[in-house]
């Protein structure tokens, strides 16, 4: 399955795309306009345009096909990453199999195509060796991918995640939905498992040992202030 494949919608003289905004929207997963950046123009950014977006401050971007879009993640998706991220971090002090990257922790999955998860585990067997320049998207594919949706995802935008994910060697993603209170367990792109608060989220092959009961990431998650109150 190819996930980078332009809209056959003719080309300008110079050979690049010749986009028409809606064409654009639904290649990219029918993601709302005012998370797509005109400027590069669509199709011509580069990773190094990638770099200097998010090092601007003016939010997070991926870069999709020549194409910065604006990540979504609002602040109670990046408290529930966050939560999960802790748990796994005290798991990983037990168990040395990798690192924790954060949701500005860029990874380039193919040509083109950077991704932020908005966690991600890195086992130490892909991790990237050696000194890497300040802002770089190192080429690096990890073995968790974890997204919180935020109400601006949509259904195609994440089905074609979960395809480039699972694409470029990702071995397990976890997709979480903070308002339905579920995670939905891929091992593949498409037939997860749905998990609720009354079931425990297990790391299988990528995170063996790890156990999580979704009652208590939730709980830790949603809390809005001091425990006993």
């Amino acid at each position: 399955m190819s996930v980078s494949t332009r809209p056959e919608s003719g080309r300008t003289s110079g050979g690049r795309p010749a986009w028409s905004v809606a064409e654009l929207l639904h290649h990219l997963g029918d993601v709302p306009a005012d998370r797509v950046r005109l400027v590069p123009t669509p199709g011509l950014a580069s990773e190094r345009d990638l770099i200097a977006a998010n090092e601007a401050g003016d939010g997070l971007f991926e870069l999709v096909d020549g194409v910065l879009v604006e990540k979504a993640m609002g602040f109670e998706e990046s408290r529930w990453a966050y939560v999960l991220g802790l748990y796994i971090g005290i798991f990983l002090q037990s168990h040395d199999l990798g690192a924790v990257v954060g949701a500005d922790g860029m990874v380039k999955l193919a040509s083109g195509l950077v991704r932020l998860p908005d966690l991600s585990f890195i086992s130490w067997a892909r991790y990237p060796r050696g000194r890497r320049r300040r802002g770089t998207a190192p080429a690096v594919v990890p073995d968790l991918a974890v997204e919180i949706l935020s109400r601006s995802n949509t259904k195609r935008e994440m089905e074609r995640k979960l395809g480039e994910y699972f694409a470029a060697g990702v071995r397990l993603a976890w997709v979480v939905d903070p308002r339905r209170r579920e995670v939905r367990v891929f091992t593949s792109p498409t037939d997860p498992v749905v998990l609720t608060a009354a079931d425990v989220l297990d790391g299988g092959d990528v995170l063996p040992g790890f156990r999580l009961p979704l009652a208590e990431w939730f709980e830790q998650a949603e809390r809005d202030g001091p425990a006993g109150r």
